[in-house]
């Protein structure tokens, strides 16, 4: 099926990608760490500063609970991964021993910070920020990889399949205050400008073996949204192979100038609270907003089910007992040209989305008898439906110096356990930090991570 081959194509592309990311949660409770306020606008820093381009704060980081190393498989012969999971060699239980029962995710939520500012005034401290930022989603059932690999079960339920990626630009005001000796707020103003948003989604999928054994039912709906100025999907006829007629299908896409695909805004919101001199809480929200996208253009498979007949009374030579393997091949395409191919259904005008907040909760004890030691509890959670994860992060944080702060942390999360380390200089005139939410783990020959959570963190920025 075309929609199969589609699919794991964009797993395997997205999971050996190396991408330019944002927050650095191990850095949350690392006191002058400049882009703390990107976690909670309620922060603000010793220092002004104001950052490199690009490279004020770079990041390369992957995420997920299935990575390459659950798709590719070391081939003996040339001790490369150049196996999927479905070569005939890879056995059923070796093949999905690594994919989770319920959803199997793989997000990345990525910013490239162009502008950004940081200084003292209007009795707090301010930021001002540009960046351009992408979020990327998949969510694949476990049934899926299961249908592919093993027909040995007669009931296969996919619901629900997911993609998404989403791109827009965002100029930040941010003013963090001191109410008073405890408390100090903070919030954070973002216009934001969208590049363009597709989503593609396969709800209520089954596959069931019928009855008598010989024929599968397959249903499924499918359906494609992409928010981009300009964007037109591109259909042709083609013909049936077996039987007359044409079928009417998407066969390319058509991008007519581009530009600005919509406008909208966003807030953070966030304070901390000094409980005793040693203990403090805080709070936040972040991204909580939305865009208005011009155009919505969307396609559907016209068809919701297909009764597959099974490979039957076939020869691989025609021996004038039955069909050819290629006959009863060209049979099965026509069956699913109509069902697995997404049909034009047009513009539908404008259409609202959100962009996916995130919300964190932290507590941190300092050590009494020795002020530069602390210790920090972290939840974080990220609601973006399918896309949705949470994770805990315990940290224990060492200020030695006045200019030298970090730490290192261990996390449980959605994708799995995790350790995490932050290492931040910053004397006068210039900050460096380096930092890691998830050790990379082990490597194929090619220096792709197996595993799809990785990231390493970096800036270099002019502080004063």
């Amino acid at each position: 099926m075309k929609l199969y081959k589609y699919i794991l194509a964009a797993s395997v592309m997205a999971l050996s990608t190396q991408v330019v990311a944002q927050e650095l949660n191990s850095a949350y409770f690392t006191q002058d760490y400049k882009y703390r306020h990107d976690m909670n606008p309620a922060f603000g820093n010793d220092q002004g500063y104001v950052a490199i381009p690009v490279l004020g704060n770079l990041n390369v980081r992957t995420q997920g609970n299935f990575g390459l190393g659950d798709l590719l498989f070391m081939n003996p012969a040339t001790g490369k991964y150049d196996r999927t999971f479905m070569h005939p060699d890879v056995s059923v239980d070796e093949a999905l021993k690594g994919f989770h029962d319920g959803a199997n995710k793989f997000n990345l939520d990525l910013r490239l910070t162009l502008i950004s500012i940081g200084f003292k005034g209007l009795g707090g401290y301010n930021t001002i920020e540009v960046n351009e930022r992408t979020m990327v989603g998949m969510s694949l059932p476990y049934d899926f990889f299961r249908f592919a690999k093993d027909l040995s079960n007669n009931v296969y339920d996919f619901s629900d399949l997911d993609m998404h990626a989403h791109s827009f630009a965002e100029v930040a005001l941010g003013h963090s205050h001191r109410v008073n000796d405890k408390l100090r707020v903070g919030a954070k103003l973002k216009a934001l400008i969208g590049a363009g948003r597709a989503d593609f989604t396969m709800n209520n999928v089954h596959a069931e073996l019928l009855p008598n054994a010989q024929q599968w039912r397959i249903t499924a709906d499918a359906k494609a949204d992409v928010m981009v100025k300009g964007f037109q999907f591109k259909s042709k006829n083609s013909e049936f192979k077996t039987k007359p007629g044409t079928y009417e299908h998407i066969d390319d896409v058509d991008v007519d100038g581009g530009g600005v695909g919509g406008f909208g805004f966003a807030v953070d919101l966030g304070a901390t609270y000094k409980v005793l001199d040693e203990l403090t809480v805080s709070a936040a929200v972040t991204d909580l907003g939305f865009i208005n996208w011009s155009e919505h253009a969307t396609a559907v498979n016209p068809n919701k089910e297909f009764i597959f007949n099974g490979f039957q009374d076939m020869s691989v030579k025609d021996d004038g007992n039955g069909d050819t393997f290629d006959d009863r091949l060209d049979e099965y395409g026509d069956q699913l040209a109509e069902f697995a191919n997404l049909r034009d259904t047009g513009e539908k005008g404008s259409k609202t989305t959100g962009v996916g907040a995130t919300a964190r909760l932290g507590v941190e004890y300092e050590l009494p008898m020795y002020r530069q030691l602390s210790f920090g509890l972290l939840g974080t959670r990220r609601f973006n439906g399918d896309f949705s994860w949470t994770e805990g992060r315990l940290s224990a944080n060492w200020k030695p110096l006045k200019w030298l702060d970090g730490g290192v942390n261990v996390a449980v999360s959605d994708f799995g356990t995790s350790a995490g380390w932050i290492l931040n200089i910053h004397p006068v005139g210039a900050n460096i930090f380096i930092g890691m939410d998830h050790i990379m783990g082990k490597v194929a020959k090619q220096g792709v991570p197996l595993k799809s959570n990785m990231n390493i963190n970096l800036g270099m920025n002019v502080a004063f």
